[in-house]
């Protein structure tokens, strides 16, 4: 579904990371680590085109995302959810408006009628639909922001350290919904520092665990 191929960037002048080369399939789990500054993040922007390899090929969903508009690089985004490690809302609209804002955007607002109450008891979220984001706790943001990348029901889950900033029950709660996704067939790669949070998985999850460091993407171990 997104792959790339022999991909290369950096910043500055300066390259980031090269020749790097990863492929997430329908039902695969990845866990992606490293070293701060590596490029996790920036590898995860690749992923879905806020970003475009200096060299080397990024194909979403079969095309070349060097090639797709802008109106084209949004549809193909319609299939990914990101997980920011900074989780953003709109502070005036409340938690149900907020989750529901990607379909609102692609004008497929009325299919959250249906949806939305069950997706918001899903992450634990039902009795905080009428609240606004300052009034949610750190482990209910990221739930919220969860909530929000699946509303589409994308194919492919991306989350940039979405354990960070969270106590060790409510990542495990996050870690939980995320291979309930990977059990329907999504694709799931995770970008973390929390190495004792893998090890902790390993009876859950069939994942891979790769680690960026010096310019080089590898496999850090065995299966999961």
């Amino acid at each position: 579904m997104i792959e790339l191929d022999q991909v290369s960037y950096g910043y500055g002048g300066a390259t980031l990371f090269s020749q790097l080369s990863l492929s997430l399939q329908p039902g695969s789990f990845h866990f992606l680590t490293g070293p701060s500054g590596a490029g996790k993040t920036t590898l995860l922007r690749l992923c879905y085109a806020d970003l475009r390899a200096m060299a080397g090929r990024v194909r979403l969903f079969g095309q070349n995302a060097a090639q797709l508009d802008r109106d084209a690089v949004a549809m193909a985004r319609r299939r990914i959810g990101v997980v920011h490690q900074d989780c953003q809302f709109l502070d005036h609209l409340s938690v149900a408006e907020n989750i529901a804002l990607p379909l609102t955007v692609a004008d497929r607002a009325h299919e959250a009628d249906g949806n939305l109450q069950e997706l918001l008891s899903w992450v634990g979220l039902g009795q905080q639909a009428g609240q606004l984001p300052p009034e949610l706790s750190g482990g209910e943001r990221q739930r919220a922001a969860l909530a929000r990348a699946v509303i589409m029901s994308p194919d492919v889950i991306i989350a940039d350290e979405p354990t960070g900033n969270v106590d060790a029950e409510m990542s495990q709660r996050l870690l939980t919904l995320l291979i309930e996704l990977n059990k329907m067939g999504k694709a799931i790669l995770i970008a973390t520092h929390d190495l004792g949070m893998i090890r902790s998985m390993k009876s859950d999850v069939n994942a891979r665990v790769l680690r960026l460091k010096d310019g080089a993407l590898t496999q850090a171990g065995a299966e999961l």
